[in-house]
Parts: C-alpha cells; sequence; structure tokens
C-alpha cells in the first residue's frame, strides 16, 4: 500500500463543473488522508473554494486554461488542446505525479487520452471502461461499456480476466463469476465474435457460468457481464433510462389521487431505499481497467456525491494494488 496517495480531478468536466466537482473534492478531503490536486482555470477554482474551509495541505491546485467539450472530437482534442484539463491530468499521471486521474468530461476524448498518453500495461490489448449496475443481489461489473465498440475475440478475453481481478480485490468476492452477453444460454448461439469469444473465456482459469441473456442482467446471476462496448453502451444508457423512467411513472401515479398520496406516505421510505439501491453513481465511476495507471470516469452529470464516491474507489484501487495485479495476469498469460 502507498504511504501518500494523490489523486487528480478534472474540475471543468461535467455538466455541473466546477461548483459540484470541487464541493465532492472538499467534502471527501474532509474525511480522508489523501491527497487531491484540482486542474481546470484556477481563477474559477480558487472563487469556488473560497465558499468553503479546507485543508490546503490536502488540496492543490493546477492551471489549466482550456477546455475539453463533448462536443469536441476527441482525438483532436487531444492533439490541440493541451492546456485543457483533462490533458493536462492525463500527463501528470503519466509523469507519476498523482496516482489516479478523474474525469467527467468528454467519454471518447478520455479513453483516447488515456490509451495514447498514459498507455496500456504491457500484453493488454484494449483498455475497457467497466462501471458498477445495481442487481437484486447487490452488483455487478459492467466491462466494457464505451471504450472498444469494435472488438476482437481476444479483447473480451482479457475484459474477462481484468474484471474478475477488479471484482476480486475491490468487492472481496473470491471466485467472481463471469457472463458474456448474448441472445441466448447455449455455446453456439450468438455473432461469431460471441462465439469465439465463448471459447477463449471457457478455457481460461476464470469462473465462467456462460453466456449471459439481457434479461438476467439484474437478477445477479454473475459478478462480471462482459461484452464489446457497442453492446456494453446500450445496456447502461437502457438502464438509466428505464430506471429513471420508472420511477417517473411511480411517482405520476402515488401523486394521482388523494388516495394515493395518502398510500404513498405508508411507503415513502420503501421507495426511497430502492431508488438508492438502483442509483449506479452510488457505486462511484468507472475505470479504464489495463492501463499503467488508473483512470476513472465518471457521469458526465455527477455531482458532489458521485465524486466523493469515485474519490474512495480511487483509493481503494490504489491501496489493493489493482494494476500491477493486471500487469501479472499479463505476464502469466504470455508464458502460458
Amino acid at each position: 500500500m502507498k504511504n501518500e496517495i494523490k489523486v487528480a480531478v478534472d474540475a471543468m468536466g461535467g455538466d455541473y463543473a466546477p461548483t459540484e466537482i470541487i464541493k465532492g473534492v472538499v467534502e471527501f478531503t474532509k474525511k480522508n488522508d489523501v491527497k487531491v490536486v484540482l486542474i481546470g482555470k484556477s481563477d474559477l477554482i480558487y472563487s469556488q473554494l473560497d465558499n468553503y474551509k479546507y485543508s490546503q495541505n490536502k488540496i492543490e491546485i493546477m492551471d489549466a486554461t482550456e477546455v475539453i467539450s463533448n462536443d469536441d472530437l476527441p482525438t483532436e482534442a487531444i492533439k490541440h488542446k493541451k492546456q485543457s484539463s483533462m490533458v493536462v491530468g492525463l500527463n501528470m499521471l503519466k509523469g507519476k505525479k498523482v496516482d489516479a486521474f478523474i474525469s467527467a468530461g468528454n467519454t471518447g476524448a478520455l479513453v483516447a487520452g488515456a490509451t495514447l498518453i498514459v498507455g496500456r500495461i504491457k500484453g493488454v490489448m484494449r483498455p475497457a471502461l467497466a462501471p458498477v449496475l445495481p442487481t437484486l443481489k447487490g452488483f455487478a461489473l459492467l466491462i466494457d461499456c464505451g471504450a472498444n465498440v469494435d472488438a476482437k475475440p481476444i479483447y473480451l478475453k482479457q475484459f474477462a480476466e481484468m474484471g474478475s481481478i477488479y471484482v476480486k480485490n475491490i468487492i472481496g468476492i473470491s471466485e467472481p463469476k463471469i457472463g458474456l452477453v448474448n441472445i441466448g444460454t447455449e455455446e453456439k448461439k450468438g455473432n461469431e465474435l460471441v462465439r469465439e469469444a465463448y471459447k477463449l473465456i471457457k478455457d481460461s482459469d476464470i469462473n465462467f457460468i456462460g453466456n449471459l441473456e439481457a434479461r438476467n442482467i439484474f437478477r445477479g446471476e454473475v459478478d462480471v457481464i462482459v461484452c464489446d462496448a457497442f453492446v456494453g453502451n446500450i445496456i447502461l444508457k437502457h438502464t438509466e433510462g428505464l430506471v429513471k423512467d420508472m420511477f417517473d411513472l411511480i411517482r405520476k401515479e402515488l401523486t394521482s389521487s388523494l388516495l394515493s398520496k395518502i398510500g404513498a406516505l405508508f411507503a415513502i421510505g420503501a421507495f426511497k431505499n430502492i431508488k438508492k439501491r438502483f442509483d449506479y453513481k452510488e457505486y462511484g465511476g468507472a475505470p479504464l481497467l489495463g492501463l499503467e495507471n488508473l483512470v476513472m470516469k465518471v457521469h458526465g452529470n455527477s455531482k458532489s456525491g458521485d465524486i466523493n464516491a469515485a474519490l474512495n474507489q480511487c483509493v481503494k484501487f490504489i491501496e489493493n494494488d489493482i494494476t500491477n495485479e493486471i500487469a501479472e495476469k499479463m505476464r502469466e498469460m504470455k508464458e502460458i
């Protein structure tokens, strides 16, 4: 475990930047002995910090004059906005001036920048975004959800292995169950990508239980859900929309009449608990697994609590040395 952990945060990325980003950092540093570097337009950051009492020993400011927006083309933005908060943060991570980097900014730019600047662990063919999804039994790691829209079978095998390492070390599940998203449970179902990936994962030493149909994802049958980013992103966005719309519908029905409103008073506690349980942001951000150092993507509409959760997730990742665990797994595969 590192004696001192230092995490850089993109203060300019996200819908509520820099206000909610800075608020989350201040809340986190009040309860944790971890240093955080806020990267962005220093005048804005200082003006926001003036609203809080905080330890100057725990929060540093790194000036970055440019911002990568969601409208920017990912690779072009990384190449041409060298002074952006995102690029400055990734370069700090590469230079080992910090142990992790968090951003709520442009996902495509973050993935491209992380791959180009930070670099992959030797043996890892593609890094993968891995958020946590709530299930009826707790949660499951979804990998990949946004880094590799076009994938190869070997990529999916590596995603399964990296996801297994993450869940084993961070969550403490000794033998994580791995499922491959497919249109049926039979081994010969699906397109060529998943059929070939099935064979590779089946022959590995992880706890692979086979194909997983989308309708069973939230039953908690597996701990790691493996798919390419095209499928994964659809699953993630569908989940976000469905959960939001379902709760909007429930709220509408519970306030539709006086009798419904009276009944809602008795059930409000239960509904709040269910809503919290199915809020994926409660679990922090999505690590980009397979990189030389930790890059964490948080949702674009993240608020202070989400930033706080992501920072805690980073600390756990670093303390459990996940990067070296993955690197060791890649070395073992090469030797076989």
